[in-house]
Order: C-alpha cells, then structure tokens, then sequence
C-alpha cells in the first residue's frame, strides 16, 4: 500500500501522549484528543485561545442547521444540506499575567505535555509559561464530559507561579461565537443572559432550524475578584483576579451543563424551560471530584466488558484501546433518536452527516459490546421511515429510500450521484435488522421496527430495479455501490446481491409471522396495505436476480463491464497524490478499474459462510491489487479476508492501518475528524479476523489466529447476557464464560459448549501466523 504512517504520538498502552507541542500537528492532535459522550463532543483544542490554526469545535448530536442550494430543474435532486452546526465553546478561557496575554503560538513555553487517558476520559495538558518579563507560571488544565451524566462536563485549571508573586486575570464563560469551520459563519442567536455570583447561563438559538441549547456553569476556585465581561453578545463569561503567591498553588473549577432543544414544535417549549430549570437545579449538587471519580467507574465498566489485551506489540495495543475508547465515546446508548456521523463528534467533515455503513460496520461493535446502543441504532431509522418514504417518492419508487447521508432523517447529500444511485444505506437498514434479531432473536423488536421498514425497503428495492429485455433477470441500473469509484453501472454486484437478500429476508420474516402469530400478520398486512401478489412479485425478483458471475474463475464481477475497464497500476500512484479526491481530476477518477473501497469483498465478509475459501480466495486475490484504499472503511475488510486466507503477514499489515487510521494519520486527513467507522472496523478486525469470528451462519464461529510479531491476545464478546472470553497465545485459545448459561460455539469447525471453566484448544500449525 502506498500510504505511510506519520507517527507523532508517543506510545503507551492506556494513553494517548504528546510530548512538547508541534504546531504541525496541531489540528490532527485536536482531533485525536477530541471528548464525547454522545450527547455532546468537543475536540482538544486550547481552551485558552490560540492565533495559530485551530478548529475549535464543539456539537451536540442532533443539533444541525440546514443551507438551501440552487434549486434543480430535475426531480429528485436535493437542494437542502443539513450540517451539525459548531456550538457553544463552554471550555472558553483567556488568561492574561502583566498586561500579556496568554497565546502559545506567541507565547514563550516549555515542558509542554498533553495526555488522554483511556481509562477514565480524561484529558490533561500541563506547560510553563515564561512572559517576556521572566515569570514563570506553571499551568496544568484538565478536562472531561460526563459519561454519567451525559448534558454535563467538567474543566480545571491549575496554576503555580515559580518565581514570582502577583495578579493573575482569567477570563472563563460560554462562548457561542465561534464560526462554523467549513461556511465561516456563524448560525447563532443569543438571548437569556443569567450572571450570578460563581454562575453564568446562556441559550443559544440556530438561525434557521431553531434549535436551542441552554447552557450553564458554575465556578469553584481561590478568586479574589469576580466582575461580568460585558460588551459581548454572544459570549457569558465572568473576570477572575487571582492573587498568585510563589510556589503556591490556585485553582479554577468550572462545571458546565446543557440541555438541547432539538424538536422546536411549539408543544416542546415547555418541556425545554423544564428541563432547563433540573438542570439548573442538578448542577448545584455536581462537584468535580465526584463526578470525575463516577466517570472512573463507568469507564472501568467500559474496559472489564470490552477491552482487548495484545502481548508483545504495544503499538496496536495501544491503537485497538484508542478505537474502541472513541467508540464508546461516540455512541452509547444515551439516548434515542441519535445517530453516528461519520465524524461522530470530532470535526465538521462529512457536515456530521449518517451514512450507510452504520448499520454495516458500526452495528455489529454493538451488538457484542453495547446491546441497547445497537438497538437505538436501529430505532433512529424506524423513527425516520416516513423522511425515507418520501425520499423514495422524490426518487419515482414506492416505498422508502434511505438517505446516503442524514441527521434528521433527510436525504442532505448534494452530490445525486451518491445519493440517487446508492442503494446500501437501505439495504444496510435491512441487513442491520436481520442481524439484531440473527443475535438477539427479539420478536417483539422485529414485528415493531423491523418489519414496517423491511416492508417499504422491499417495496422500494421492487420498483427501483427493472427487468432485462428479454424478461428473463432483475437487476438494478444506474447504481453506484460501495466502491465510489464506479458511477452509473449496471448490475453492481454488491447491490443486486443485497436486493435479493433484502426481498428474500422480508419474505420470510412475513412467511414465519404467518405461521406462528396469523392474527398480527393479518393486522401487518391490513396495516402496511400489502396488496394481492406484491410477496410474489418480490419472490419473482429474488430468484431472478441478476449475480455478475464468471463460472470458469469464479470470479463475482464488480459491475457489469467491470472486466473490461482499463487497469491501473494503484502501488504506483505517489502518496503526495492522496487524498485522491484532492489531487485528481473528479473525471479521472473513474476511467479505470481502480476500486476505492471493497464492493464484492465486502458482502463475502457479510455474508460469509455462503462462500466457500477457494471461492473468497479467487476474488480476494482478483480484487485486493486494485484497491487503493481511499476509505478508511476498506482496511479492516482486506485484513480479516486475508486472516481466514492465512496470507497472515499480509493480515498484520492491514490491521496496523486500520487501528492507527487516526492515530498515524495514514490518510493527511486526521485534522478534519476521526474516522468513526474506521474505529469499528479496526475492532471487527481483531474479533473477526485474528479471532475467526463470524455470525452469519447457524452459531457463532471462531478460528483463530495469532500474528508473529504479538505474544498472545485476548478480547471479550457479549452475547445472550453473557461474556465469552477469548484467550490466544502462541500455541492454544482458551474459551469461557462469565456464568452459567448453555451457550454452544464452533471452534475450527468443531462444536464446543461453554461454561465458566476455560476449553483450551490446540491452534493448528496453519493458522499460526
């Protein structure tokens, strides 16, 4: 692969270190250092103000405001984006010593150091800061978001004069000013101004969607003097003096809450001011101790249940940590109605827009780590079916098309190629939906959200397709699958392939609802006003479905025509060239059979155990050379195909680019924001491909391997209300449970039955990388 690491971290298994300050690095170190608890994130900028580049970058899930294009004069082109707007900056702090004011792109420091702690949340960053007079204050700031309180999060600081006595002015507040990155603008409107002693609050309003955030804080400290800033429209902030004495140490305690006002019916008013005033009255009793000491706890929860410990390679160790930390941090089940942008809440690429692979990547990290997270997932997209079924009208097909890209359930994709021609975000919603009742077997959950949904996207997946000419195959034309480096091809493999599944799954969904519950399904029926034929109809179109399928090399073809597109050499391609989006011609980008992503690899991963290892190795080894890997979604696949392959080194190299997507900032793009499905897809990598596992077939399956360069591995799977623990070393894997419970797996093929006590299994001389 062409790509190359850009290694700037310092390695540590349970923390994130940076060791002086780069200014190089400093927008990718925001990123990396970036907090959130779902509810809200804010990256790791310096809360004290900085001149140099910075995005300083606040969200809320949910909060958004929308930007109208130039209206289309065809149908079914959008001409709205929605965007998640950058909010309140509530870690607002200005700090000013003899008249100097405290800027570390123009100030003299050292002993700069900055570390995220894994194991607890919390982000600390300590330096020395020498005026051009010759005092030195040491300065340590700390920081954290609530996991237990999700509308809440904490900031310190710390100061200690080293050679001097004398005032300190610190400025801290709310500051809703800040410019949304990408637009240079700002979408807020600021009213309710309350400034107490030790207490600010501040409601901010978005310009078009009018949405509010009311937020609060309170200061705990060693002030002498306290006096409001005024003269700032949209900024609450109070002006502290502190009396410095040498060698002694003040400190400032602000603890900050908010409530998000996303439903702006006027019937939700009320129920906003409400929820202001218990949050007024909750913060009174918070205090930063206690609830760093609960955001200890829950974090320890976190790691007894989902960590993953690798012997001997403390850099991936220390990466696999890093992507399942920010995925908790991302989503967690809070509350519903939230999804997960691309970005989660790190950076303002990809507007903060859902796209399909949450149901295809990020889901299945839930579903073994986080239950009910993975079903909110799933509810998210129930509570937005009729925004999709009127996307599938603007699209001249019945039932509902998911939007490529959302926050609010709308198609806010400008761009029609992708979201005209992509079907995956609805086939994903499918397939989310068999998977969740594959692993949970909830009836209740499908008959409820899953079914109202498989009905419109099969009604949806019926109209948008269309028969050959001669009648015989159904298909779909004018696609773009996966791979976004295809446009406008017909046939696309991985389409077609999920329009059966999708019908198929439907059909039996209904067919066993008949069978045992007659009285629901004619209600179902009744309902969603499924006419005479319509289950033929989508039977007719599952068995006919068009598979591109080369019988002599047993090759899938991507499209049809893909093996006849000119090939280019993808390890040629100079790394100064990526991202490839920046660099080359829109245009170009197409003329060839350069593949950005896995397309026919990626539902041979979903769809495993259909496929036989001869089959998955021909097109493995047919289409891994011509992916140049553009998306961070694509790394992760390669690598568990090539672990059930036993190409090991090769599966080593891919994992090592997929856990430090971020962190080594493989692609140049870290500054804008993690790559949140890279992150899921780096964990999939180890469960599912040193560990074996898969959960497509009858039981779960493992057959696990171990890479040469690592001592031994071990991670943990929640399943059926229970944790199965996985241990490997060299020459064994052990396999238990934490209680009781009649749980059977399958282990290189072989039915095993856990208890509490470990199995311990010898690991074929084969699968030992």
């Amino acid at each position: 692969m062409a790509k190359m690491a850009d290694r700037y971290f310092i390695t540590d298994s349970w923390r994130v270190i940076e060791e002086g300050f780069d200014a190089d690095y400093g927008q990718v170190a925001e990123s990396i250092f970036s907090l959130g608890n779902e509810y809200m994130g804010v990256r790791g900028y310096f809360e004290e103000g900085y001149s140099g580049q910075s995005l300083i970058g606040s969200y809320f899930n949910g909060i958004y405001e929308e930007q109208k294009q130039n209206a289309s004069a065809y149908k079914g082109m959008v001409n709205k984006t929605e965007f998640m707007v950058n909010a309140v900056n509530w870690l607002y702090t200005r700090m000013m010593l003899d008249g100097e004011i405290l800027d570390l792109n123009k100030s003299s420091f050292q002993d700069f150091r900055r570390v995220l702690n894994l194991k607890n949340g919390v982000l600390t960053r300590s330096f020395i800061w020498k005026t051009s007079g010759g005092k030195m204050l040491k300065l340590e700031f700390e920081r954290f978001v609530s996991m237990g309180y999700n509308h809440v999060g904490a900031q310190k600081i710390t100061m200690t004069p080293l050679n001097f006595s004398g005032d300190l002015i610190l400025y801290s507040g709310l500051d809703f000013t800040q410019m949304h990155h990408s637009l240079k603008k700002n979408f807020w409107k600021c009213s309710n101004l309350t400034s107490e002693e030790n207490y600010l609050s501040l409601v901010g309003t978005t310009k078009h969607t009018k949405q509010k955030i009311f937020s609060s804080c309170r200061f705990f400290g060693d002030m002498s003097v306290q006096n409001d800033m005024l003269d700032q429209e949209k900024i609450a902030a109070k002006c502290f003096t502190f009396q410095l004495k040498e060698n002694e140490t003040k400190e400032l305690t602000k603890i900050v809450s908010h409530v998000v006002y996303k439903n702006t019916a006027q019937s939700e008013e009320q129920l906003f001011i409400r929820a202001c005033e218990e949050a007024e009255e909750r913060g009174k009793a918070h205090d930063f101790n206690t609830l760093k000491h609960k955001n200890s706890q829950w974090w320890h929860k976190v790691w007894e249940h989902s960590d993953i410990v690798i012997s001997g390679d403390e850099l991936n160790q220390q990466g696999i940590r890093f992507c399942v930390f920010q995925m908790f941090q991302t989503y967690n089940g809070a509350e519903q109605g939230n999804n997960i942008g691309a970005k989660g809440l790190t950076g303002e690429a990809y507007n903060g827009n859902a796209f399909w692979d949450t149901e295809v990547y990020c889901l299945p990290f839930f579903m073994f780590n986080h239950l009910k997270a993975a079903e909110n997932l799933l509810v998210f997209r129930h509570a937005t079916l009729p925004q999709a079924k009127e996307r599938a009208e603007s699209l001249d097909c019945e039932g509902a098309f998911y939007p490529i890209a959302t926050i609010s359930g709308e198609e806010c994709c400008n761009l029609w190629q992708h979201a005209s021609l992509q079907l995956q975000a609805s086939t994903g919603v499918a397939y989310g939906i068999w998977f969740y009742e594959k692993m949970t077997g909830s009836q209740p959950f499908l008959i409820a959200y899953g079914l109202p949904m498989l009905i419109e996207i099969s009604r949806m997946m019926a109209t948008r397709g269309s028969w050959s000419a001669d009648g015989m195959k159904y298909g779909y034309y004018a696609v773009m699958g996966p791979d976004e480096f295809q446009m406008m091809v017909n046939h696309n493999c991985y389409t077609n392939y999920m329009g059966r599944f999708t019908l198929n799954y439907t059909l039996k969904v209904l067919e066993h609802l008949k069978k045992e519950n007659p009285e629901i399904y004619e209600e179902i029926v009744n309902h969603m006003n499924i006419k005479q034929g319509e289950c033929q109809q989508w039977a007719k179109m599952a068995e006919n479905m068009y598979i591109p399928y080369d019988n002599q090399e047993e090759i899938y073809e991507q499209h049809e025509g893909y093996f006849k597109l000119p090939h280019i050499d993808v390890g040629a391609i100079p790394v100064e060239d990526f991202p490839l989006y920046h660099h080359w011609s829109y245009d170009r980008i197409y003329r060839n059979d350069m593949i950005k992503q896995p397309d026919v690899l990626m539902f041979m991963l979903m769809f495993n155990s259909n496929f036989t290892e001869e089959v998955i190795r021909k097109n493995y080894e047919y289409y891994e050379p011509k992916c140049i890997h553009e998306s961070s979604l694509s790394p992760s696949v390669h690598s568990i195909l090539a672990s059930q392959l036993k190409k090991h080194e090769e599966a080593y190299e891919f994992f090592k680019f997929a856990t430090r997507m971020d962190l080594d900032n493989y692609n140049r793009n870290t500054h804008e924001g993690l790559h949140i499905t890279s992150l899921a897809a780096a964990w999939m990598n180890i469960i599912y491909g040193f560990g074996g596992m898969r959960s497509d077939g009858g039981r779960l399956s493992f057959a696990p391997s171990i890479p040469k360069a690592w001592e031994g591995y071990a991670f943990r799977i929640n399943y059926q209300d229970n944790i199965i623990l996985v241990d490997v070393n060299k020459e064994t894997v052990s396999f238990r449970v934490t209680k009781e419970a009649p749980i059977s797996i399958d282990v290189y093929g072989k039915t095993m039955q856990l208890s509490e006590e470990a199995k311990v299994v010898a690991i074929p001389c084969e699968w030992r990388g």
